[in-house]
């Protein structure tokens, strides 16, 4: 068996290394991102399971004292419909959220799409000065 020399070894550029290492890390995040989905699922049907147990025994305790406390429908009724308008808010909220977070990814997308062009744009034009100077320099030869 023969020891590599470094003659027979590819050469390494540091565009290389960057992008390689770069696209490690990203591509890490995005493999991380239905695990992440996963947890936030598996947390809030824990959240629904906990209020649903909890309300459940709600029942036994309107039989044990509210219902002794003979409180009119009227008010329960009011009662229903500021709960609801609570329920509504925290609703509206979750939906502006949910804009939002669709807004800065919209955002962040067009940043990249942007600085993509730009950075090609700046290429081809580095590209071409480099290719002007050297024919330059080659005519001075």
């Amino acid at each position: 068996m023969s020891k590599n020399t470094k003659s027979d070894e590819s050469p390494i550029s540091i565009c290389d290394i960057m992008k390689n290492r770069t696209s490690e890390i990203v591509k890490k995040m995005e493999c991380q991102l239905p695990l992440t989905m996963q947890q936030y699922s598996d947390l809030y049907t824990a959240y629904l399971h906990s209020f649903d147990d909890m309300f459940g025994t709600c029942y036994i305790s309107q039989k044990e004292f509210f219902d002794k406390l003979n409180i009119p429908q009227e008010t329960l009724k009011e009662f229903d419909k500021y709960i609801e308008s609570l329920s509504s808010s925290y609703q509206n909220w979750i939906d502006l959220g949910s804009k939002y977070r669709q807004s800065y990814v919209d955002t962040k997308l067009s940043m990249v799409k942007s600085y993509d062009q730009f950075v090609h744009i700046a290429m081809n034009s580095f590209a071409q000065t480099w290719a002007k100077f050297n024919e330059i320099n080659n005519c001075k030869s």
